[in-house]
């Protein structure tokens, strides 16, 4: 496989590309592309069975079902960051290894319907949430100790809709790929 084909693989719908102005328009549809989420990936993945939910979506990839476990980890580290910037000045998020946590024995093992009722549930009250955004909450933010990088919140809803339709894809074209749907 050459470096352009794993490229492809571990980024199917491309690399986040923020918008240099973020509009009203922009954050509506992130919302509801989080707001749509969980009832997709549940669809996408309610009929696999044990095996295809331990096929990695690409070559030296997470399985189905640590990709599913870590979008639960991840969408919950991000609903706490929103609180942290709105009830804080400036805080520096505490950053996790996503790469480790896949690898602990729930991300590996565990019926991916724990995963997919925790994306509910944090959706549906992060949807909630930003809905009630004012224009100055969604300048406030956080900084991300990864890259020493200030996250405006506003940014943050967009890094997380793509971040749903990014895995989404690694499932989808995998299932696709396999001819599973």
């Amino acid at each position: 496989m050459t470096n352009q084909e794993l490229e492809k693989l571990k980024y199917p719908i491309g690399q986040f590309q923020c918008p240099k102005d973020i509009t009203t328009n922009d954050i509506g549809l992130w919302i509801e592309t989080l707001e749509q989420f969980p009832e997709r990936l549940e669809q996408l993945v309610s009929s696999l069975s044990n095996k295809q939910l331990d096929t990695p979506y690409r070559p030296g990839g997470w399985t189905i079902r640590q990709v599913i476990h870590h979008v639960a980890d991840s969408h919950h580290h991000s609903y706490i960051r929103f609180k942290w910037a709105l009830t804080e000045d400036k805080p520096v998020i505490k950053y996790y290894y996503e790469a480790l946590w896949a690898e602990l024995e729930d991300a590996k093992t565990a019926p991916i319907n724990l995963s997919i009722n925790h994306l509910k549930a944090v959706h549906a009250k992060l949807v909630y949430f930003l809905k009630g955004l004012s224009k100055a909450d969604l300048n406030k933010s956080f900084i991300h100790p990864e890259h020493n990088e200030e996250v405006v919140l506003k940014k943050n809803i967009g890094i997380y809709a793509w971040h749903s339709n990014h895995h989404f894809a690694h499932i989808e074209k995998l299932l696709k790929r396999e001819h599973w749907i």
